[in-house]
């Protein structure tokens, strides 16, 4: 499976822990490590608290993939 999120890296960049982040939303520490590892990924609405507890947006916390047309 690819990577869909980029939920690590923001956590680092914005100097927090997923321990934090788990202790934030109410949900169990394990749940949040494999979001962080992209063996699971939080429904749009965690996504969204997510977002708001980090101060990003939510485009932030995704990998996304550009397309290129061929012309």
């Amino acid at each position: 499976m690819e990577d869909l999120n980029r939920l690590k890296v923001v956590l680092v960049e914005k100097k927090k822990t997923s321990r934090w982040l788990a202790a934030e939303l109410g949900k169990n520490p394990s749940t949040v490590s494999k979001w962080c590892t992209n063996v699971s990924q939080p429904d749009l609405q965690t996504l969204k608290q997510i977002a708001e507890l980090l101060d990003v947006s939510m485009a932030e916390l995704l990998i996304l993939k550009q397309t290129i047309c061929a012309g």
